[in-house]
């Protein structure tokens, strides 16, 4: 029997069962609406009624969580939660299923007022949405959905900044290379020629120790992970397995001297090399490459464009967990003019090479 109202003394009552399709969902309930009219009754009796429907094909419901109680169901690297403890002190108190797309992408210029929509996604949207769909795969919260800046909306902040946020970064070559190696000490050589043959990161290349290089007399390395990567293990060439052996391994200064703080290159983090790796690129003729525009993506321009190895092969060995962030970040669009106008005159039969009118 459905729930129905009647009246006991001065308050109303309710009796009966809350079915779904024609089946009781609930033992017997005889309770005390509290209400004192029959109207009041029929809504204590609807509300039941919802909450009971809801608990049965959903299950239980949890208490409403705010974002930073949101944040302590979550395990951020230290990097974003540098972030977010910025954003805590303006949404960490509101109940997150009332946080919208807007609140959050109007944290950037109130917490970062002169960075780049770019880094505004990077270190505000990726870790608030990163901390929501976290809270809501453990049926804390509900779902969200945050997208990145609108262009019109990089281009305002680009002036507000009075400089452009996508900088068309230059990969590197080895053409680059071999004069970087030229002016550069022979240790910093190394370390560039192993970033651009292998795509690792410089706190990768940085971090490697005697214990990752056990099996080198078979030219295989052990690249550490990174950005939640697990360490891989790779072939190399003879000539890198060569200059590798060739370098002692030492203790970064500073740090207590034992067989585990071992470095191969010496530095104790990325950070390590960048005098010497910058007074080389000042003796260069050729452009000044940051070690990640030299290394890693050096190696994807290399590799896929410059000798189109596809991209699974190119992700596997170089350590992206996908090929989309491959293909959208680390590749770029490389003599444009000369690769369009040889497809056409390839494709017309004519010659590959066009000669210059004469004046």
């Amino acid at each position: 029997m459905p729930l129905e109202a009647y009246r006991r003394g001065k308050k109303w009552w309710a009796k009966g069962r809350v079915e779904f399709n024609d089946r009781p969902i609930t033992g017997y309930i005889r309770e005390s609406t509290g209400a004192s009219t029959e109207a009041g009754a029929r809504k204590w009796i609807h509300d039941r009624t919802e909450s009971e429907l809801r608990k049965h094909l959903v299950g239980d419901e949890q208490a409403p969580i705010t974002f930073f109680e949101a944040i302590l169901h979550s395990e951020p690297d230290p990097q974003a939660a540098r972030y977010l403890e910025k954003v805590v002190k303006h949404i960490g108190d509101r109940l997150v299923d009332t946080i919208t797309e807007e609140d959050v992408q109007t944290l950037g210029p109130k917490i970062l007022p002169k960075a780049s929509t770019e880094t505004w996604r990077r270190w505000i949207i990726v870790p608030v949405r990163s901390v929501i769909l976290n809270a809501h795969a453990k049926r804390l919260c509900g779902p969200i959905k945050i997208r990145s800046y609108r262009p019109e909306a990089c281009a305002k902040q680009d002036k507000v900044r009075g400089k452009p946020s996508k900088i068309k970064k230059t990969p590197g070559s080895w053409k680059w290379l071999e004069e970087f190696r030229g002016h550069a000490p022979y240790k910093i050589g190394v370390l560039a020629h192993l970033m651009f043959v292998t795509g690792a990161r410089i706190s990768q290349a940085t971090s490697i120790g005697p214990e990752h290089l056990l099996d080198l007399h078979n030219r295989n390395i052990v690249i550490p992970g990174a950005k939640g990567s697990e360490d891989r293990t790779i072939e190399i060439t003879q000539e890198l397995a060569d200059e590798l052996a060739g370098i002692i391994p030492k203790v970064p200064r500073g740090w207590p001297r034992c067989r585990e703080n071992l470095r191969l290159f010496g530095y104790a983090g990325k950070s390590g090399p960048k005098k010497d790796w910058d007074r080389a690129c000042e003796k260069m003729q050729a452009a000044r490459l940051t070690p990640h525009a030299a290394g890693r993506h050096g190696f994807a321009q290399e590799m896929m464009i410059r000798n189109r190895v596809d991209a699974k092969a190119v992700a596997a060995y170089g350590g992206w967990k996908s090929t989309e962030m491959l293909n959208r970040v680390y590749t770029h669009a490389e003599d444009v003019d000369e690769k369009i106008l040889r497809a056409i005159r390839t494709g017309r039969g004519l010659p590959k090479t066009e000669k210059s009118p004469s004046l």
